[in-house]
């Protein structure tokens, strides 16, 4: 399986970020980041993805004022 393939889970991609998962979770509501839903009901998100939106390769990129809290 190619790791651009593997699915990450909201902690996971959190980790990379350097933001709650919740954070994650609210990113992908609000459709800045592409998920994945499991039959049971857990998001999950394509390491391919979550590495470009890291390297700055999407527009969708979470801004700035996306890790303040409100």
């Amino acid at each position: 399986m190619d790791t651009g393939d593997r699915l990450l889970t909201p902690g996971e991609v959190a980790a990379l970020f350097r933001v709650d998962p919740k954070t994650v979770t609210r990113w992908a509501a609000a459709g800045r980041i592409g998920s994945i839903r499991t039959p049971g009901g857990h998001r999950r998100f394509r390491e391919s993805e979550v590495r470009a939106l890291l390297n700055g390769e999407e527009s969708g990129r979470p801004s700035e004022s996306d890790y303040s809290t409100r």
